[in-house]
Parts: C-alpha cells; structure tokens; sequence
C-alpha cells in the first residue's frame, strides 16, 4: 500500500511532535497487528492516521463533532478527546478512508468502548505504547501485560488513565469508568 498522500497531508497538518506521534503508532500498530493475526497493512494506516484532527483548534472540531450522533454522555464537555470523533470524520471527508474498521479503531482509539474488536483494540494500545514519543515507564507495564493478552493490556491502560486524571484533578467519564469495570469483570470471570 502507497501511504503517501496520508504522510503529505499528516505533515501539512500536524506538529512535528505529533507526526513522530503517529508513525510510531503506525509501526506499533502493525506489530501488534502481525503478532495477534489482524491486517498489518490496514493497521498501519488506521496507526498512521488516528489522531488527523488532533491539531486543529477546540472550536474547529467542536463544530465538527456537535453534528454527529457519535458522542457519549459527557463526551462533548472534554475538549481532549474531540479529535477522536472529528478525526474519523476527517479519515472520510479529508482523506478519502472508506474502511469501516479504521473509521470506528479512530473514533474509539480515546476512550474506548465496550466490546471493542481486536482491532480497535491494538490501534487504542498502539496509541498508547508507541515507542518514539511515549517514555519506557508508561509503556513497560502495558507491554507486559500483553503477554498474557489485549484485554490484560487494556485493563492496565485504563488504570493509567484513571490514576492520571485522579492525580491532575480532573473529571473521569462515566464510559471510561464502565468500560474500566466491564474490563474488570470479564477477566476476572475467566480466571
């Protein structure tokens, strides 16, 4: 697969940073996508695009998202995570990405849902392990616990999160909290 219209526009419209950002999940995303038997090709895109609209201004995505019927309760009251939805809009109308799957592993690759497929799975983990801007220590223990599997990793993610919110004072979404729980329950029902 030719990626290079996706690399000139990501270049055009992201940071530096962010850029680095996003062809270390791609990499990271395609390992993971070779390791646990998904399509390393369309791993790599959905990677090397998911976070397209992290970039653009608050009120630009704000505008972008209020129209959809995407959102989950309290989602439109944390500026952090526009991107997410506006950037599966963005992978449509900007990029020209047809693919269901990327559409939906770029909308969630934030905060989640229940029930994710393997896939949206490994391009949420990928975000959050890649190795050219995330620090060993944030990623050690996710990585080990991908040892023993994607739900195990994700679990260890969201105890990241939820830590992290609680240390810097801010509001946890209900959905990561169920999500979280969800999590939980199901692992701890097949142990």
């Amino acid at each position: 697969m030719d990626y290079t219209k996706y690399i000139d526009w990501l270049k055009t419209n992201l940071t530096e940073e962010r850029y680095e950002h996003s062809l270390g999940t791609a990499e990271c995303a395609r390992d993971l996508a070779e390791r646990f038997g998904l399509d390393t090709e369309k791993a790599y895109l959905c990677g090397l695009i998911h976070d397209c609209a992290k970039c653009f201004s608050n009120l630009d995505l704000r505008e972008k998202i209020c129209d959809c019927n995407w959102l989950c309760e309290g989602e439109i009251d944390n500026p952090k995570t526009y991107h997410a939805p506006a950037g599966a809009i963005l992978a449509k109308e900007e990029l020209g990405i047809c693919d269901e799957e990327i559409i939906s592993a770029t909308r969630w690759h934030t905060i989640g849902k229940i029930n994710m497929t393997d896939f949206e799975k490994i391009i949420f983990i990928a975000d959050k392990i890649e190795k050219r801007t995330r620090p060993i220590e944030y990623r050690e223990p996710i990585e080990k616990a991908l040892e023993s599997g994607l739900d195990e990793a994700l679990l260890v993610c969201y105890k990241n999160t939820i830590k992290s919110l609680v240390d810097r004072n801010l509001t946890i979404c209900f959905k990561t909290i169920e999500i979280y729980n969800n999590l939980l329950n199901n692992l701890d029902s097949r142990h």
